[in-house]
């Protein structure tokens, strides 16, 4: 009897052990996270908007021209000056639950530069010129986050989907925007490096109602608590 209590003792430590040791190994929970955006913005359809909306009828791409876009009619040429393609952004992600191992909700806010946009105008249009050039964003948005990270600063990786909408302030016009961001990468610790891409639908009220597409490739280094 007392040989099989023995053995017993020694089969249960053994787990009991292994439990405690994969518990205390579990990633610790983080809830906040801080980070840094280095953009790289394209436009996307950027005849339709808001090039077509400012000349106030269609257009298409100029082939071979000093020009960029003209007008179906070919009465109105349409030059883009400048198209800013870099830009930063930093913001601020809150875990409710938590973001260790597996998925959790993720509430976003965040600040951002859009593109340096000056078109100018050759023949009739809706407006004479158009110069966008200190407009920022201010958004906010909801995702799911899903983690695969390690103990301690062993090399990790995550991902995350997420939509929301935000405010654009800018000297032109203020306005409005949507949008849906995803992305992922590398975590080690509380540092993580990502890749997110964001498909954002700004509009604006001047110089006349318009919209214009943005798609920024944003390198993301943010620390996390």
């Amino acid at each position: 009897m007392r040989g099989a209590a023995c053995a017993a003792v020694l089969v249960v430590m053994p787990a009991l052990a292994a439990g405690a040791h994969a518990q205390s190994a579990a990633p610790r929970r983080q809830f906040v996270s801080v980070s840094l955006d280095q953009q790289h913005t394209r436009p996307l359809h950027f005849a339709d908007w808001p090039v077509r909306e400012l000349v106030g009828r269609e257009v298409a791409e100029a082939q071979r021209e000093t020009y960029d876009y003209r007008s179906r009619d070919e009465l109105t040429k349409v030059e883009v000056l400048e198209f800013r393609r870099r830009g930063r952004g930093f913001g601020v992600t809150v875990y409710p639950f938590g973001l260790s191992a597996g998925s959790t909700l993720g509430i976003r806010a965040s600040r951002e530069d859009l593109p340096v946009i000056r078109i100018a105008f050759d023949g009739p249009a809706t407006v004479s010129s158009y110069a966008l050039t200190d407009a920022r964003a201010f958004d906010a948005s909801v995702g799911v986050y899903v983690s695969d990270r390690s103990p301690g600063w062993g090399l990790g990786s995550r991902a995350f989907l997420a939509g929301g909408a935000g405010l654009i302030r800018s000297t032109l016009s203020d306005g409005t925007r949507l949008f849906a961001e995803a992305g992922g990468g590398l975590v080690v610790g509380p540092i993580a490096v990502d890749l997110a891409l964001k498909v954002a639908m700004n509009r604006l009220d001047r110089p006349i109602a318009h919209k214009f597409l943005t798609v920024p490739l944003a390198l993301r280094t943010s620390v996390s608590f």
